[in-house]
């Protein structure tokens, strides 16, 4: 029975990331956000291409998805439930079943992810992130270090396992799906805030 709430608590999560905020928003507002900016269906490329309205709906909805998975995974089988419902949530946003497995990168998702399973760890992250990404204006930047303090502030206040571990592995999606950023930011040619996608 336990095993079966597992399950159903990783298999609505993923469903749920794999919905397109992205998508949608792009669509309604005349936009393929799939061929456009960076081709990216994530909130940094909706900001980008969409502008701030466009940008803040697609952040939202991606934060209100995976919010509603972690806390179904919460109700199912709490801490633990919410932990896998939120990793399962990334997954499902980063490669989408229902579009070809290609998404976003996961950070909307994940800042719902930790606010929502380490509280005061994931309000630390999302500050610190707010802080490089206003002092610095690479979101790229800002996402990666959110996933980083939060994974040390859990390594820190918890068991390395499976909370530990847990944070790791979102820090680690993170920065996989940052990989090019990386490449750009240490190159110097990685796009600031109203900047569009260099080529």
């Amino acid at each position: 029975m336990i095993v079966l709430k597992y399950l159903l608590c990783a298999v609505i999560a993923y469903l749920l990331g794999s919905f397109s905020t992205g998508i949608l928003v792009a669509s309604k507002l005349g936009h393929d956000i799939r061929s456009e900016g960076s081709k990216n269906t994530g909130a940094s490329n909706a900001l980008r291409v969409l502008g701030l309205k466009g940008g803040a709906m697609v952040f939202l909805g991606d934060f209100i998805k995976a919010a509603v998975a972690v806390l179904i995974g919460h109700w199912l089988l709490g801490l633990h439930g919410a932990m896998v419902a939120g990793l399962c949530v990334v997954l499902g946003h980063n490669w989408p079943v229902f579009f070809g497995f290609k998404g976003g990168k996961g950070i909307a998702c994940s800042a719902a992810v930790v606010l929502l399973t380490f509280w005061w760890q994931g309000l630390a992250g999302i500050l610190i992130c707010l802080a490089v990404i206003y002092f610095t204006r690479y979101i790229s930047l800002g996402s990666m270090t959110m996933l980083a303090v939060f994974f040390i502030l859990v390594t820190l206040t918890a068991p390395f396992w499976p909370y530990g571990i847990w944070a790791l592995v979102l820090l680690g999606l993170g920065v996989w799906r940052h990989h090019a950023n990386i490449e750009r930011l240490k190159n110097g040619t990685e796009n600031k805030i109203g900047q569009k996608a260099k080529a």
